[in-house]
This record gives C-alpha cells, sequence and structure tokens, in this order.
C-alpha cells in the first residue's frame, strides 16, 4: 500500500506536507458512508451518509471570488430504528488559492442558525479495489467536539490495510488535537449490503 499523506487542519501550528493537495470537487461529487469517526453524535447511529453535489455559484459568493458551493445532504437512521432522518445544508469553500480543502457548513431550513467549519485532510483510491475514501476533521462548534470522520463510497467500507494506514497517518499528524483524536476513533455501524 501507498503512504498516505494527511494534513493538519488550518487551527494548527503545523504546516501541511508539500506533497499534500486538496482533491477538486468533481471528485468530492460522492455519496460517502461514514465508516468511522470521533464525533459521539455518530455513536447510536448507522448507515450515516453525505451526498455532496456541486451547486451554482450565488451573486454573494461570486462578488468574493468564492464559487465553490456544495450541496450537503446527510441521511442516517437510529440503531433502533429504520427511519431515515435527514440534515441538509451548503458547504462554501474557505479556501484561499488553488487548496480547496476547507468548507463552511451552514444548514438549511430550520438549521439555518447553525454552522460549522470542515476541512479534507486527506483522500486517496484504495490501489486493489478503487474504492475512494475521504479523512474529514471538523472544528468544534456550540453543540459537538471537534472530530474525525472517515468515509469510505464502498458502503462495505475500506481494506483492514487502508484503515490501518489511515490511523497511523493520523498519529503522525503534528498537532496534539489530531493525535488524541486518532485513539477515539470508532467504528460507525453500516447495514450489510
Amino acid at each position: 500500500m501507498a503512504s498516505i499523506t494527511l494534513r493538519p487542519p488550518s487551527s494548527s501550528a503545523a504546516k501541511a506536507p508539500l506533497e499534500y493537495q486538496s482533491p477538486n470537487i468533481t471528485w468530492l461529487t460522492e455519496c460517502w458512508h461514514v465508516t468511522h469517526s470521533t464525533l459521539p453524535m455518530w455513536k447510536n447511529k448507522r448507515n450515516v451518509r453525505i451526498q455532496y453535489t456541486p451547486l451554482e455559484p450565488s451573486s454573494a459568493s461570486i462578488l468574493k471570488e468564492n464559487t465553490d458551493r456544495l450541496d450537503d445532504l446527510v441521511t442516517y437512521q437510529s440503531v433502533k430504528s429504520e427511519k431515515v432522518q435527514t440534515v441538509k445544508g451548503i458547504d462554501t469553500c474557505a479556501s484561499q488559492g488553488d487548496v480547496r480543502g476547507e468548507w463552511d457548513w451552514r444548514g438549511k431550513g430550520w438549521l439555518k442558525i447553525a454552522s460549522s467549519h470542515w476541512e479534507v485532510m486527506g483522500w486517496g483510491e484504495e490501489s486493489n479495489t478503487g474504492n475512494k475514501w475521504v479523512v474529514t476533521e471538523f472544528a468544534k462548534t456550540l453543540f459537538t467536539p471537534a472530530g474525525i470522520d472517515i468515509y469510505s463510497k464502498d458502503r462495505r467500507g475500506l481494506t483492514q490495510e487502508t484503515l490501518k494506514g489511515i490511523k497511523l497517518a493520523l498519529t503522525e499528524v503534528n498537532d496534539d488535537n489530531v493525535k488524541k483524536m486518532a485513539g477515539q476513533l470508532f467504528e460507525v455501524t453500516v447495514d450489510d449490503a
């Protein structure tokens, strides 16, 4: 397996590795399955999916020279219920220059008052399966602690080799908070396909 490169969050004093590049919008446009997390809100949930879909630039974003926006649809079920819950929002690129790895989320509907900041720490594709993966970091909000999610395009998740590589890479990020969160990762329940 190739070495996995992760970058520290922008809140860190550490710099991103020179070889790190953020994924483009087209690459992120997927339905992702959250397979591992440190966020307590996912402990009693299952089948957590996040669908990113590109949006046309708004007039406000064009004026700010920030035209990258994503429709953000999260679906999940309680471990004890078949009912599918949804959370809808819009992600606006918060990155400067050629980096497109930082996003500001704003809820839709009654969640319009809620916002958060998230970043892509790493991404790639398994050479033996072709399955895509993403590691994201979420900043602390009024409602949630800072956290890390691991996404897989395939609902069956990542190979043990890839998961082991991601966990090792998290412990090697030059940021004490990331290292601490790496030890708090838990598996998110995904029903068998």
